[in-house]
């Protein structure tokens, strides 16, 4: 497995390429992070819930597309990841209501 650090305004973007399917998925906990300006990993994680469940509730398909891969955690455990390939990450972002998503589609784009 190959993992890609990549960096928005210093904050890490985490990614990993996925030989099966040739292509690559990003952490959707470091893309949230990123986009809410939050540096609390706790804070970062209840929000994603928060946004899965509302997602859900509205059939939106950016939580029916995400995947699971092991990643390093804050505690320095190897956990599974909610993962986003770039389709998902574009959609993620457009549903945030701030300004810093535009500058983070850019980015990403």
């Amino acid at each position: 497995m190959k993992l890609s650090i990549r960096f928005f305004d210093d904050r890490e973007v985490r990614a990993v390429w996925d030989d099966e399917g040739s292509k690559w998925w990003f952490s959707v906990l470091d893309i949230i992070g990123v986009l809410n300006d939050e540096p609390d990993y706790t804070k970062v994680r209840n929000y994603w819930k928060y946004l899965k469940a509302k997602f859900k509730k509205e059939n939106n398909e950016v939580v029916s597309v995400t995947t699971q891969f092991k990643f390093l955690a804050p505690d320095g455990k190897k956990r599974l990841a909610d993962m986003l390939d770039s389709d998902g990450v574009i959609a993620l972002a457009k549903r945030f209501p701030n300004n810093k998503a535009m500058k983070f589609l850019d980015w990403f784009l």
